[in-house]
């Protein structure tokens, strides 16, 4: 049976940004890293007020999901990536101090990058010797995330919705993505206590392939699989399926696209559902996905996010208890 360390309250990560923040950025303020500060704190006393089981930084020090890396890493045109600092340790440790509520960072996968950022005929023979090189600087980033106190990381590709669905297209095939992004989670001598989840998508249409399914699974030696659950297709049940009974499952029970809330009654038959499947010990839930993975660009606004956040929160309780 796996263990969830009680991170059953859980988000993808992304916050919607302040204007002032948004503002700040768009203007090159020089005092940027204190507005940023001033907003991550606000957040964070946010989420603490939820009684979420883990916080994070909003992003707010992102342009988008990828920047960590772009910000960060040199050498994508001479053939040999540099990390110049770290990516999201020295963020997360200063966010760990803010709250005794366990922090949460989220990056990536060297798999999805590499995907997205191969070229032909450039310094990188192929999209896997870049992915490789990514996996590389990702899998040390983790362990100096974990060296900074944080329990609970977050790799995501959500490339793997199309492969899941029979659409194996991009740089990389599956065989290929598998093995990069189990490079970058085969952690050695991880701590017990610290979890390391995936997102593989935050939906999917159409028939999931058990065979790949499978291959995801198993392949990426991971402890949480993060999988959307808020549409009630059968797709997202063979993915809950799928799931092998030693790993945790986080289900994205709400939708983060709209400021409607989900209705009681639908998220509670799902949830049957799932502890018909599943040992709900093992069960954490979740939006489907991060609320501004973009900065600028979220689609519902910070009031509703903090409503669907306290949704969340609401049907954990009604699944565990106080138990939490």
């Amino acid at each position: 049976m796996a263990d969830t360390f009680k991170f059953r309250i859980d988000h993808h990560g992304s916050l919607v940004r302040p204007p002032e923040l948004l503002a700040a950025r768009a203007a090159h303020a020089a005092d940027l890293r204190e507005i940023e500060d001033a907003a991550i704190a606000e957040a964070v006393r946010r989420q603490r007020k939820l009684s979420l089981t883990v916080v994070t930084d909003g992003e707010f020090r992102r342009a988008d999901f990828r920047s960590v890396i772009l910000d960060a890493v040199h050498g994508f045109d001479g053939g040999s990536l540099k990390a110049t600092r770290t990516l999201v340790a020295d963020d997360v440790a200063g966010l760990a101090a803010l709250t005794q509520i366990p922090a949460k960072a989220t990056l990536p996968s060297p798999a999805f990058l590499a995907s997205r950022l191969w070229v032909p005929g450039g310094p990188w023979g192929s999209a896997r010797e870049l992915g490789e090189a990514f996996a590389r600087i990702i899998r040390d980033e983790i362990e100096a995330v974990i060296s900074r106190g944080v329990r609970l990381i977050q790799i995501d590709n959500h490339a793997y919705a199309e492969k899941l669905t029979g659409r194996d297209t991009g740089a990389l095939d599956l065989a290929a993505a598998l093995a990069v992004d189990a490079m970058a989670v085969s952690v050695a001598d991880k701590p017990f206590n610290v979890r390391i989840g995936f997102c593989p998508a935050t939906g999917v249409t159409g028939d999931v392939d058990p065979a790949v399914a499978e291959r995801l699974f198993t392949a990426i030696p991971v402890d949480r699989w993060v999988l959307p659950y808020d549409t009630g297709a059968p797709a997202e049940t063979a993915l809950l399926r799928a799931v092998p009974a030693d790993r945790d499952v986080c289900l994205g029970i709400v939708s983060p696209l709209t400021p409607l809330l989900e209705d009681v009654e639908t998220v509670m038959t799902r949830m049957d559902v799932v502890g018909s499947v599943r040992d709900l010990e093992d069960v954490a839930v979740s939006p489907s996905a991060g609320f501004s993975d973009v900065a600028g660009r979220a689609t519902i606004s910070a009031e509703d996010q903090w409503r669907k956040l306290t949704h969340v929160e609401t049907f954990a309780r009604m699944c565990w208890g106080n138990e939490l």
